[in-house]
Formats: C-alpha cells, structure tokens, sequence
C-alpha cells in the first residue's frame, strides 16, 4: 500500500525543520568554541544537528509507540549532557551548563518542529542563537545596572502582572471618572517608558554624551533630563551649547512620547493630534541637531559625569497615579462647572507639575465621547506649554543664560511649528 504523498511531504517538512533548528543552534555553539581541538568539544556544530533530527524522528514515532521514545530519547541525551558538563568542568574548569541545557532544548524544539509547528519551532531556534550569542552583552547588562533600577523593573512587574490583571475596569467615584483598570494602566505605560529610557541611558554609557542623554531623557522624564543637563552646565559652563542641544532633545522627545500615550490610551484621537505632536517634536529634535552640530569647541573634562535621572520607582508610580487619579476628576468637573475654559485652567496648572496625566486624562475623556478634538487639541497644547514654561526656567536660572536663551529660543520655534500644524 503506497504511502500518502501529502502526508509524506508533511513529514519530509517537519524533519527538515527539525534539522534545521539544530544546525542554526549548532551553528551558534560550533562557532563560539571553534578554538578548541576537534575531540575536545563536548557537543559542537553536527551533535546538535542530530539532536534536533532525532527530536523530530521521536516526535513522529509517538502515533505508533506513545510518547515513550520521545521520553527515552530525553533520558539519554540528558545522561549524555550530564557526563559531558562533568568532564567539561574536569578538562577546562569550566562551570557554565548551558551547552547542556541548550542541547536538551535542541531536542525537545525538534520534536515540536516535527509534530506541532515547523514555524514556531524556527522561531524559537532563532531566539536561542541571539540570546546565546548575546553572552558577554547580556552579562555586561547584568554588571551596569543596580539594584534599585532591578527592584523598579521588578515592582513594574508586579504592577502589570499581579495588580492589573484583577482591578475591576468600571467607572467609580465622581463622573465615574476613576476606572482602576485603566488608571493602573496608565501608571504602567507611563512607569515602563520612563524606565525604558533610564535603562537606555544607563547600558548604552552616555552618561558622558550629553546630546545622546537629551535623546534618552526624554523618554524617562524630559524634565527631569533638562535638571541633570542644566546642573551639569553650571558645573561645566563651556559645555552649555551641548547642554543646550541636549534639553531641545529631551523635550522634542517628549512630543513623540506623548503621542505614544494617546495613541495608547485614545487612538483615534491621535490621528487629529498626532501631527502637531510630532511636528513639534521634530522641529525641537531638528533645531537640537542644528545647535549641536554647530557648537563650538568645548573642553569638557573627560572625568565629568553627568547627575542620575532616577528611576521610576514604585512610589513614584503611586504618586504619579493618584495625581492622574485627581486630574481624572477635575478634567470632567471644571467642563461641567466653567465649560472649555475650566477644561484649560485645570490643564494649565497641572502641566507645571507633569503633562502625562493631563494627556492621559484628556484622551480618556475623549475616548468616551466627552470631549471634541478641538478641546482635547488645545487642551494638551495649553499642558505642554506650561510644562515647557518651567523647563524653560530650570534651563535658564540653573544653567545659566547660555543655556536658557537657546533653549526657550528652540522652544518657541517648536511650540509654533506644532500650533501651525494643529490650525491646519
């Protein structure tokens, strides 16, 4: 009786997948001890070829046998990894096991190339290489960062994975404006760019370049970056043209961080805003890249460095949640008391503080049919540019007028591109 065709072709697939996740594993661990006498290498580049093969071949046998060879198979490449760490650890000293758990992955991966899905399995094969690759990068990650950076991560964690999952999304409290879901949402949107960028700054090492810790500020806290720039340039006063690109950099990033955050919270309002926020921000970035590129020479001393932008911590998520928790009420209650114009004030005067929760805020409200575009519109630009305000001021009485003035100038140039675009 001649076999299926198409089920031939099925299995020919699968086993190729299988081979295929081993050679590119393989590909990897061959390479990395390529050094070593041949012999001297517990598994190299063929081993894990023939390890994904026979996951495969395993996988395929279990209609016939059950799930026994795939075990057995399991068992004795286990043993084999076993008595190869063993005398890896003998021969070089060597502690590492992951070439023996990376062989048992080998496998299994095969086996799932060859019974579930050829694709996935690839993908997966993919992932292993880079991370394995990744070996001394990842390593030197684990010696830059601190702990309390590792704490932060690990309390955003807690927030998204552990909290959020069980707060009730439902309206509470005045104009049912307190949605526990999606404010603790919002806290961890905010909480995980803020310490995307921190992370940036801390593992790429700009901590000495201080147009590149504009660019990264920004995403972690745009004022906060304009702080550290502006207490670096009254310690260096010949660094102040840098400094100066460097604050334009931070706050023409924060408009595209903004608009991450409406697009998150309300997209179809980030269409309508969408560009004078990034036409803003671009025109800062531009004019940020124009002073720096034509910044005088400036002697900075190569053992300067520049003052930490702290992480976004758990109490700072707490505080950050309950301020968008009262901008959250104010925002429905100064329309219903003094109509667009209260709207405007409430914005005004929390954007000295912070300008996420007056964006969060807003494009919640629109996003229940609260507000008009034009209101949410001019409602975010009256934020942005109180907050803009005292960063303007933070530049100009810490940094001193060298700074200040080009950074209010850059400002303007933004805050008008961005009205333009918002008119039109």
């Amino acid at each position: 009786m001649s076999a299926d065709p198409h089920n031939a072709w099925i299995i020919a697939k699968g086993l190729m997948a299988s081979l295929a996740v081993g050679l590119l594993i393989g590909f990897e661990r061959g390479w990395r001890g390529r050094e070593r006498a041949e012999g001297k290498r517990v598994a190299g580049l063929r081993t894990f070829a023939f390890a994904g093969l026979l996951g495969g071949v395993l996988a395929l046998l279990a209609p016939a046998f059950g799930p026994w060879p795939l075990v057995g198979g399991m068992l004795g490449v286990a043993a084999f990894a076993c008595v190869g760490y063993r005398e890896n650890v003998r021969t070089f000293a060597d502690l590492s096991a992951t070439s023996s758990v990376v062989l048992l992955l080998t496998l299994a991966l095969g086996a799932f190339a060859a019974h579930i899905s050829p694709t996935l399995a690839l993908s997966a094969a993919v992932v292993v290489a880079v991370l394995l690759d990744m070996k001394s990068t990842m390593h030197r990650w684990l010696v830059l960062i601190e702990h309390r950076e590792m704490r932060a991560a690990l309390q955003i964690l807690v927030l998204s994975v552990v909290v959020l999952p069980n707060l009730p999304d439902a309206g509470y409290g005045p104009y049912s404006a307190l949605n526990p879901y999606r404010l603790w949402w919002a806290v961890i949107l905010v909480a995980g760019l803020s310490l995307a960028g921190h992370f940036a700054m801390r593992l790429a090492g700009v901590q000495r370049g201080l147009f590149g810790m504009g660019l990264l500020g920004g995403l972690a806290s745009s004022t906060a970056a304009t702080l550290a720039l502006a207490r670096f340039a009254r310690g260096q006063p010949r660094s102040s043209a840098t400094v100066a690109a460097g604050a334009l950099a931070a706050c023409g990033v924060m408009f595209f961080r903004m608009w991450v955050l409406v697009l998150a919270v309300a997209a179809p309002l980030a269409r309508p805003i969408g560009l004078p926020l990034l036409t803003a921000g671009s025109a800062l970035l531009l004019v940020a890249l124009f002073r720096w590129r034509d910044r005088s020479t400036e002697a900075v001393p190569q053992d300067a460095s520049m003052p930490p932008i702290a992480s976004f911590d758990f109490a700072t998520a707490l505080g950050f949640g309950a301020f968008l928790a009262l901008i959250a009420v104010l925002i429905p209650a100064a329309k219903e008391w003094m109509g667009a114009g209260g709207v405007y004030a409430v914005a005004a005067i929390s954007g000295f503080a912070d300008v996420d929760a007056v964006v969060v805020s807003v494009a919640s409200q629109f996003a229940a049919d609260g507000f008009s575009t034009l209101v949410a519109g001019t409602a975010v630009g009256v934020a942005t540019m109180t907050n803009m305000i005292v960063k303007g001021a933070i530049a100009w009485v810490i940094g001193g007028r060298a700074v200040g003035l080009p950074v209010l100038q850059g400002y303007s140039i933004g805050l008008v591109a961005g009205a333009l675009a918002f008119a039109l």
